[in-house]
């Protein structure tokens, strides 16, 4: 009989369901060893954020078909391990949802009416009732940084407290937005607007201290922060000193960089309102997350498929050779463009030439859209589910197919339209290796892998190379490849540059100042 093994607690009605369907043994709290010592017998494992599921324990797995993570993340499981032994990962996303938007709603009602203020000082046997005056949230303007799936449910709770939710996520349509009854915003228009600023991003190189004295600075000094996503998304030194300077009415806080919270005077600020992590702590919600991961795993060992698998299956075996060498172009040009679009994103147009053109390219636009998604989802993206978030989000995708053969065999090539302008990489598989091939209408060669790239539209006339790089080699930046496409000499140019070391802001600027360069932007691979 199927065996499945529960290594940290679950709600019981996820147990009752694996129950109805295997055999289940519940044995938590178990040290690495003891796990690696009877995970042979097992055919799935369930884990939340305690054990950990690391090379070795998922090689003692001889048996085992699916992990599954009773919650979002999978930091706590070796993904590479996994799915070089062929095992699912599985997780639970979606439980969680409506637990982490009421939690944020309950902070901002909080923070409006200095509820734990008002409570600790009655508890203490003070009556002060004008010390604690509120606000009301009604007709107040609710800042949505994430339209996501909780930052959805955030907006629908506050417009049925007459408040006015605007968003910024450049990753959603505004047909999506306005379903949702919400307003797209500009970054900065939105932090200078609102009342109340909530934060329901995805936590990455680029979303590292998104809020921060900068930001902080364009907002209201009336208005409040509140952060129910990632604690390293603030800058917690500045929002002390925001308020200690009164540029800010208050933050509401469930999160913190390091938890728990070390920083006390931030936790201790009489106009911070702190709760312990708790935007999933519901019972509601751990009952869902227990169903939703047994589900995942119970489909898996029917071999069935499933809604939320991490690392994604193999390709079907009759596209394999010709689609599976041109799955991590795909997955790059995706990457690529995420991290140089600028603008609202309209749609994004796919388009395959050559010997791919001829066969199901559905992996290939799970790639793009894997590989586009990743660096702005608050969720774990995939090939599986990548079509699926991109639809969530309104991205309209439309595809394209050429069959005759280009002169590299085969080509991909992936557009986008923002509010800014459009821009279209083209990518190819030489050598096994993908290669980014055209950037727009200009054709070079280039192996987009190191780990920082300059991207550089100019003027090509004399001294061009020689200025890019006098200035990075005064700054000890070391070059690994320098590429250039164009149409005609001295006429306009795409200049791509790898880099071995990260490039300052101050570099950057001094670059954009030369005369003959039009744009220069940095991707961190």
């Amino acid at each position: 009989m199927t065996k499945i093994l529960v290594a940290d607690p679950i709600a019981p009605e996820g147990i009752d369901l694996l129950k109805s369907r295997a055999d289940v043994d519940v044995r938590r709290g178990l040290k690495s060893e003891e796990l690696i010592e009877i995970l042979g017998e097992y055919d799935a494992l369930i884990v939340r954020s305690e054990t950990k599921v690391t090379g070795p324990v998922i090689a003692a797995g001889k048996r085992l078909q699916v992990i599954a993570r009773a919650g979002v993340g999978v930091d706590n499981i070796d993904l590479e391990a996994a799915t070089g032994g062929g095992i699912s990962v599985v997780n639970a996303p979606a439980g969680n949802t409506i637990a982490a938007a009421e939690h944020t709603l309950a902070l901002i009602l909080a923070a409006a009416r200095n509820v734990p203020q008002a409570h600790g000082s009655l508890k203490e046997g003070r009556w002060e009732r004008s010390a604690f005056m509120g606000i009301e949230v009604r007709n107040k303007t609710l800042g949505i940084i994430g339209l996501g799936r909780v930052g959805s449910e955030v907006a629908r709770r506050a417009r049925s407290f007459s408040m006015r939710p605007v968003a910024f996520d450049p990753f959603v349509s505004p047909e999506y937005a306005q379903m949702a009854g919400v307003e797209l915003m500009d970054f900065n228009e939105l932090l200078s607007q609102c009342d109340f600023l909530t934060l329901h991003t995805a936590y990455t190189y680029d979303t590292h201290h998104l809020i921060g004295a900068k930001e902080l600075a364009l907002m209201k000094p009336t208005a409040y922060l509140i952060n129910v996503a990632r604690g390293e998304l603030v800058d917690e030194d500045a929002i002390v000193e925001a308020l200690e300077g009164e540029r800010l009415a208050g933050a509401a806080l469930d999160v913190f960089s390091t938890e728990p919270p070390q920083h006390t005077a931030l936790v201790n600020h009489p106009n911070v309102i702190v709760t312990p992590h708790l935007g999933a702590s519901t019972r509601e919600a751990q009952r869902e997350v227990a169903l939703e991961a047994s589900e995942q795993v119970l489909a898996v060992l029917r071999g069935e498929p499933v809604r939320n698998m991490v690392n994604g299956p193999f390709l079907p075996p009759e596209v394999h050779a010709v689609i599976d060498p041109y799955a991590p172009v795909a997955n790059t040009l995706g990457k690529l463009l995420i991290h140089l679009s600028e603008g609202r994103l309209m749609n994004m147009q796919i388009t395959y030439e050559g010997e791919i053109a001829q066969h199901d390219t559905t992996v290939l636009k799970s790639s793009v859209l894997a590989g586009f998604l990743t660096p702005i989802s608050e969720e774990r993206i995939n090939v599986i589910n990548a079509p699926t978030i991109a639809e969530q989000r309104g991205l309209a995708v439309t595809e394209r197919k050429v069959t005759e053969i280009p002169e590299f065999g085969s080509l991909i090539t992936v557009g986008i339209n923002t509010t800014s302008g459009s821009l279209s990489l083209t990518g190819a598989c030489i050598r096994n290796e993908a290669h980014l091939v055209r950037v727009n209408d200009h054709w070079l060669d280039v192996v987009p892998y190191s780990p920082y790239m300059l991207f550089i539209e100019h003027q090509d006339q004399p001294g061009s190379i020689g200025a890019v790089g006098s200035i990075t080699g005064q700054n000890d930046i070391n070059i690994s490849f320098m590429e250039v496409g164009r149409i005609s000499p001295r006429g306009r140019a795409t200049m791509i540059v790898g880099l071995d070391d990260p490039v300052p802001t101050s570099v950057l600027d001094q670059l954009r100042a030369l005369p003959h360069i039009d744009n220069a932007r940095l991707i961190r691979m």
